[in-house]
């Protein structure tokens, strides 16, 4: 908090210098949600410019799977912070290739090799020149209503028009078919396509999960005609599923694999394509500066992404995910098994569930009531009658407790207050 301002008056500044300087459109959605200015965090929680205590179940959409700040990753950055921050560029570094070492022992094979990067969106770009360059093709396949990112390449790819159509001309080539479809996807992939890059599970398309076997069809489609399969695991990788990779619920194996947000231990921003030994070859055998990055698998974020994965393991979180994951979709579920003409659905897999709302512009009634009983969810980006849950994976069955009642509570009081216009 600034000097010796109120909580209003630092509130109301914040604001004011999103409306000048960042984005007045973010700052009027975001204040009418209830979002207050974030002071600090701890844990499972976020607390706010006055104080107040929030229950963080959007985790950062799948950042924070270790909660906020967790202390043997703060520790860890902490130490090398005091050796080294940065990459001088001109020297190898010890921490990338341990990293490296260690997502290829904990990957399935063919995958080897990785590139690191520092977000999602510059991971699916990798991937896909990567895809394009080892094959010499030029056309993907995507999915409607997927996520890849906003920078140009990934918007090319993701699967919602609101996003892409301001930024035409786009990348050409890019073809989209209905998730959840092999024979969809298998017509579309054929001898000029260079890869099809799909979501284990559509993260921003409200938590969408494919049908039994889909990932194993799209991959027998792409060998059938030599395309490249990328699966991009930035929100469902490291256990946000119940499994270390989503992908393991189908037994698939990518040739490119795109990591994220969680990698990071919910410190340090860190991403990472990962992809074959042949796929490298024709990559980087000519040019070993094909692809790089400045700040790319610095010193700093790969020691913050190790001791991650070294937390994930030791304290047995991705078996926690699955458990406490089961018991939040059943609360969940008994919420709209109460409110049947509100609530159409509630699906998930591990600590990543939707629940999906019959009517449009119900959930961003039911986020204002849940941040008013302090508890942090937010809607799908591509899909806004699903409320998202993906907290921390170290979340208790007491705090899942509590944010299923207060669910049921905000949608009681969405309910009473709809009844009202009527």
């Amino acid at each position: 908090m600034t000097g010796s301002l109120t909580p209003d008056e630092h509130y109301q500044a914040v604001i004011e210098r999103y409306n000048k300087f960042i984005n007045p459109y973010l700052a009027r959605l975001m204040s009418f949600a209830g979002f207050g200015v974030e002071e600090r965090a701890e844990g499972c929680y976020v607390f706010d410019h006055e104080g107040r205590k929030y229950l963080d179940c959007l985790g950062g959409y799948g950042v924070f799977s270790l909660g906020h700040r967790h202390p043997v990753v703060v520790e860890a950055v902490k130490r090398q912070l005091d050796e080294m921050a940065l990459t001088a560029k001109a020297f190898f570094s010890d921490n990338a290739s341990l990293l490296a070492e260690k997502l290829a022992s904990i990957t399935p094979e063919p995958l080897q090799y990785s590139f690191f990067c520092n977000s999602g969106t510059e991971a699916v770009e990798a991937a896909l020149k990567f895809a394009k360059a080892s094959t010499g093709r030029k056309k993907i396949v995507s999915t409607e209503r997927s996520y890849h990112g906003k920078t140009i390449g990934a918007l090319s790819t993701t699967g919602r028009e609101k996003y892409r159509k301001p930024f035409e001309p786009l990348m050409e080539g890019v073809t989209f078919v209905p998730f959840g479809n092999p024979q969809a996807a298998a017509k579309e992939i054929d001898a000029n396509t260079a890869c099809m890059i799909i979501e284990p599970i559509q993260g921003e398309g409200g938590i969408q999960i494919p049908p039994d076997g889909y990932l194993v069809e799209i991959r027998r489609a792409c060998d059938q005609v030599g395309a490249l399969l990328i699966i991009d695991e930035v929100q469902t990788g490291l256990g946000r599923t119940g499994k270390l990779f989503a992908m393991e619920h189908d037994g698939v194996h990518p040739d490119l694999l795109t990591l994220a947000k969680s990698l990071g231990g919910g410190i340090m921003p860190i991403g990472c394509v990962m992809g074959t030994a042949a796929i490298w070859e024709k990559v980087f055998e000519i040019n070993p500066m094909a692809h790089t990055s400045t700040f790319g698998g610095s010193p700093l974020a790969c020691a913050a992404a190790l001791a991650a994965i070294q937390v994930l393991e030791q304290e047995h979180l991705v078996q926690r995910s699955q458990s406490l994951g089961s018991e939040l979709l059943k609360g969940l579920k008994a919420v709209q098994a109460k409110h049947s003409d509100l609530i159409a659905e509630v699906r998930g897999r591990g600590l990543m569930v939707g629940l999906e709302f019959a009517q449009d512009e119900v959930g961003e009634l039911v986020v204002v009531q849940l941040m008013k009983r302090g508890v942090c969810v937010a809607y799908a980006l591509n899909n806004p009658r699903v409320l998202r849950f993906e907290p921390p994976l170290i979340i208790s069955s007491e705090e899942i407790e509590f944010a299923v009642s207060a669910v049921e509570q905000s949608v009681s009081e969405t309910a009473e207050l709809l009844a009202a216009l009527i």
